[in-house]
């Protein structure tokens, strides 16, 4: 007779008393590496700064890649970046965070490759897409895992931990807003 085994499923809720842990503490550097760098880049875009094109350049690439409204598509994008780059520096809404990071990544390796989805991985071509993958990739990471302790989402409790559905709707969110807002250029 065949036996049954049942795998017990640790909450992390539970292991909040015994403090910060190494999970906790790599949550923190991975999210404030992905936030840094895609925050870094939404101010490039909007405002100019760290040698960024700014504004209009911007809207100009965005007009020329496809998008329309891309005044408006600027501001979506730049946001997009800034805002969600850094709730994901503090650990806040991280899930929704992620989510704005996983659109903005699809769009970007969409306008390296166009729709022709042959185009090289390596970084070391122009068309490379392997830095958009590791930050989409990372955005996922962070939705489906959570902020960890050493966030605001921690300090709430609210999202602590890993919530599966939470990471996995915020996914499915970002998903969504990215091929929606890549639609659009078919339009």
């Amino acid at each position: 007779m065949a036996q049954t085994r049942t795998i017990p499923i640790i909450s992390y809720a539970e292991d909040v008393e015994e403090g910060v842990t190494g999970v906790d503490a790599g949550l923190l550097v991975l999210r404030a590496v992905v936030g840094v760098i895609v925050a870094g880049h939404g101010a490039q875009k909007l405002l100019g700064w760290f040698d960024g094109p700014g504004f209009d350049p911007t809207a100009a690439t965005l007009d020329a890649a496809g998008y329309p409204a891309e005044r408006a598509m600027t501001w979506v994008l730049g946001l997009s970046e800034i805002v969600g780059g850094l709730a994901l520096v503090i650990g806040f809404l991280t899930p929704l965070a992620a989510a704005a990071v996983i659109g903005v990544m699809i769009n970007a390796v969409a306008v390296k490759w166009g729709f022709d989805w042959s185009g090289p991985i390596a970084a070391t071509d122009p068309r490379g897409i392997e830095y958009e993958f590791l930050l989409g990739g990372a955005g996922v990471a962070l939705a489906l895992t959570g902020a960890g302790l050493v966030s605001v989402d921690g300090a709430l409790g609210a999202l602590r931990g890993g919530r599966l559905a939470a990471g996995l709707a915020a996914v499915l969110l970002g998903t969504a807003a990215g091929i929606a807002v890549l639609l659009l250029r078919l339009l």
